[in-house]
């Protein structure tokens, strides 16, 4: 039981092993109450708060958010398992909890030395969706994602204030944040704007985006990065939807095939860096990676510590690239 258990635990959705809910077809009517993002209580982080997205290991000293000139607008991965509707309710005491204490504590925080970091609540697909062939789940992500677009548009309007944005995601959220790139960053003008994508854990293709393209080294901007990991070795036989054409190594931050060993990895201890190692390539759009992460040894499919291999590797890089965009901009 103890690999079901850490999924919950890390806050990932595709190896869920709960029983599939038995779901009307969906209803848009049916589902939860809207956000209201003018209200606090709708953001799982919002800077000048105490928060999830605060946690920083005990070697580093806070950044007053006054004192960033990025933000961070950043999307979580499904959490919801099992319920009644298609999408979540935002009321749901006990799935926010999970949502702030794991996905936003352990991937939202790799960014808060490079930006202020904003995490909407949006009501996300249930994880059924991603099996779903009748339409019906697509639909879930659909709504999914107008609320992500809502809260983003909100953002831009009342707190962006013209500043350089990161975008942030894993699973469901990158499902929703490679919309939010086509919406509004495949533009000169957007494009611009942007530091860095990193948008983790499910597929990407280059011919995607008409401007966008990925990230060739550490330290470019204006651009997106994205990886899937697995077990080095494994031979997979279908073509599951963690990857497309595109991975960049998020330790070597490029594309070749050269191995490169992560500087740090987190589980559930920031404090506790380098407890394990991770070595990893790239090889046909997968990141394939050996390591002695206990309780991913033995597992084929690494999709739930996408980002904990490399919490360390992404929140360097992270900095790097906004001190290089701030460099270039400077007026």
């Amino acid at each position: 039981m103890r690999f079901p258990i850490l999924t919950f635990l890390l806050g990932f959705s595709f190896l869920s092993f709960a029983k599939p809910n038995k779901l009307p077809v969906f209803n848009a009517n049916e589902q939860p109450a809207a956000p209201d993002y003018s209200n606090p209580k709708y953001w799982s982080a919002l800077p000048f708060r105490k928060d999830a997205a605060d946690l920083i290991p005990k070697t580093e000293k806070w950044i007053n958010d006054s004192l960033k000139e990025v933000d961070v607008f950043y999307i979580y991965p499904t959490l919801y398992a099992k319920g009644t509707t298609w999408n979540a309710d935002l009321a749901n005491k006990k799935l926010n909890k999970r949502l702030d204490n794991l996905p936003v504590k352990y991937q939202a925080s790799v960014f808060n030395q490079a930006g202020r970091v904003y995490a909407p609540r949006y009501r996300q697909c249930i994880i059924d969706g991603y099996f779903d062939t009748t339409g019906s789940g697509q639909k879930a992500l659909d709504f999914a994602y107008e609320d992500v677009k809502s809260a983003f548009e909100y953002y831009l309007k009342h707190y962006n204030n013209g500043r350089p944005i990161i975008i942030a995601s894993h699973s469901q959220g990158t499902t929703h944040s490679r919309r939010l790139l086509k919406d509004f960053f495949d533009t000169p003008e957007m494009k611009a704007k942007l530091v860095c994508a990193y948008v983790v854990g499910y597929e990407i293709n280059k011919d995607s985006y008409q401007i966008l393209t990925p990230c060739k080294d550490a330290a470019e901007t204006n651009c997106y990065v994205t990886w899937s990991t697995f077990k080095d070795g494994f031979q997979y036989k279908d073509k599951l939807h963690y990857f497309g054409d595109v991975c960049v190594n998020p330790v070597s931050w490029k594309m070749d095939t050269v191995k490169a060993t992560s500087h740090g990895g987190v589980l559930l201890n920031v404090n506790r860096k380098n407890k394990f190692t991770t070595e990893v390539r790239v090889s046909d759009a997968h990141l394939l990676a050996t390591t002695n992460l206990t309780f991913m040894r033995r597992k084929d499919i690494l999709h739930l510590v996408d980002f904990n291999l490399f919490w360390f590797d992404v929140r360097k890089n992270a900095a790097l690239r906004v001190a290089e965009y701030l460099r270039k901009n400077k007026q």
